[in-house]
């Protein structure tokens, strides 16, 4: 069994480029078959928050590649990320 707060501990790791992604913040979880459809990463505000908040990072459970026990890889782009999460959206 794993805990959302085990979750939060662990580094998200893109395995295309070897970047630390961030920390997953929250998941979207179908409340109908109760799993999980994706990690979600806020971003750090920028310097003083004068150009905003970067994008928060939404990174579909199939693109998940292994769960260690310090990090989470992933295969992440964030094209097709954004367009996935959307039709996926649309047809729940």
């Amino acid at each position: 069994m794993i805990r959302i707060s085990d979750f939060q501990t662990k580094d998200v790791v893109n395995v295309s480029d070897g970047k630390k992604l961030g920390n997953i913040s929250d998941l979207d979880i179908n409340l109908e078959t109760g799993k999980i459809r994706s990690i979600i990463i806020y971003r750090s505000q920028r310097v003083l928050g004068l150009f905003g908040k970067d994008e928060d990072l939404i990174i579909s459970w199939d693109n998940i590649v292994k769960i260690g026990t310090d990090v989470i890889l992933v295969k992440y782009s964030p094209i097709y990320e954004a367009n996935d999460f959307k039709e996926k959206s649309f047809k729940d």
